[in-house]
């Protein structure tokens, strides 16, 4: 298949590897997200005509859609969010925020995203619990071992990205989930990185809560899915109210939310950005997530080994296999090396990546990451290390 038809942006020379940050949409996303506009532009769940009952009718869809993706129970396990943030906020302050007791711990990691640090910083400075970290391997990785040491009596939450954005390190998510359940310990996912790579089977890792977005999976920006069980997503607060998750309310103050997933849902949502979704969806299905992993892993190997032949580079996770890979130029600052590549044509993301406190472990702040999707080619590559092969970057990217 000839990826260049279906991506606009590839047309004009374009080499973009940075595909942890959002991905590129394809044309019939795009067309999807127009026909909304075009064609039957109405709210959901506010119209007895035609046109809103087509909107209804194709959000069920898309629900549906993300239900078999990641194999949830349940279409009601499904809700649209405005992406992994937003998921993220509303699983740690509208569930665990009144679930976790003065002492009870969290366990995270130090390579972790803002989205799923900063939420927590913020519940346990008002609840009384305390975050620890999970030690590191050398190479940055989670090990069971290094799990089942952190584990105490206090901990009452795991939480922790599938994949993280820096280093692309793989967590065993199934094992975690298998031990921590065995303690009573719930297992909240960032799968941001990982849902959009590989098949993932919310009850194969029995993943308790688990978050991602649309736009690093083909999809507009804008959307996103947090996936709970419905035992525990039931207890989740609403951290907005308004129309549409609403059964009833009267001026005494008395209020009847709607069942899930409506009752998460307040206002009204990106609707031309989940239908959008729901076409990514069928691209990424076609192709076969397995393939598209296998791709990229293949992918990344011929970068490694194309880089490894650089003097003036370090990488920081070679060996992990996945299409993330991590790196600076000797002697020469982060950004810089991003402004010599941007004038190549060449897109890669540089600086802390969002995750500010893996420095601590790393040893650096800033580093440069290519990340890689299934329409990145052996030629995106060897034009990235044709760049990267000059002692004078520092100089050109003045």
């Amino acid at each position: 298949m000839n990826f260049k038809e279906d991506f606009p942006m590839l047309r004009d020379n374009l080499t973009y590897l940075d595909n942890c940050a959002t991905t590129l949409k394809p044309n019939s996303v795009i067309d999807e997200v127009s026909n909304y506009y075009r064609n039957y532009c109405a709210n959901a769940h506010r119209g007895d005509y035609d046109i809103s009952r087509i909107v209804d009718d194709k959000i069920s869809s898309v629900r549906e859609k993300v239900r078999k993706l990641i194999n949830a129970s349940s279409s009601s396990e499904i809700v649209f969010t405005s992406g992994a943030t937003e998921g993220l906020n509303m699983v740690i302050k509208g569930f665990f925020k009144d679930y976790l007791k003065a002492g009870d711990e969290v366990l995270t990691t130090k390579a972790e995203h803002a989205s799923l640090i900063l939420p927590w910083f913020d519940v346990v400075n008002k609840n009384g619990a305390i975050i620890n970290y999970i030690d590191l391997e050398d190479d940055l990785t989670v090990t069971m071992d290094n799990i089942k040491k952190a584990i105490n009596k206090n901990t009452k939450v795991i939480s922790l990205a599938h994949i993280t954005n820096v280093i692309g390190d793989v967590r065993p998510i199934k094992e975690i989930c298998n031990y921590a359940h065995k303690q009573g310990i719930i297992v909240l996912v960032d799968g941001a990185q990982s849902v959009p790579h590989e098949k993932i089977d919310v009850k194969d890792m029995d993943i308790d809560f688990l978050t991602f977005s649309a736009h690093k999976m083909l999809g507009p920006t804008g959307v996103g899915i947090l996936y709970g069980k419905e035992k525990y997503l039931k207890q989740v607060k609403p951290l907005i109210e308004g129309g549409g998750m609403n059964a009833f309310f009267d001026s005494l103050g008395n209020v009847e939310y709607k069942e899930l997933p409506e009752k998460l849902e307040a206002g009204t949502q990106n609707i031309a950005g989940i239908l959008g979704f729901g076409t990514a969806i069928d691209y990424l299905n076609e192709l076969g997530m397995e393939n598209v992993h296998k791709y990229e892993v293949d992918l990344k190997k011929y970068m490694v080994e194309k880089m490894s032949k650089l003097q003036n580079i370090t990488m920081y996770n070679e060996k992990i296999k996945n299409g993330i890979v991590t790196f600076n130029v000797e002697g020469v600052f982060a950004q810089d090396v991003a402004a010599y590549l941007n004038k190549k044509g060449i897109c890669v993301r540089v600086g802390n990546h969002c995750a500010k406190i893996l420095s601590e472990v790393l040893g650096v702040k800033n580093t440069c990451r290519a990340s890689l999707y299934f329409y990145n080619t052996k030629e995106d590559v060897d034009k990235l290390i044709e760049a990267l092969d000059n002692d004078n970057i520092l100089y050109e990217s003045l």
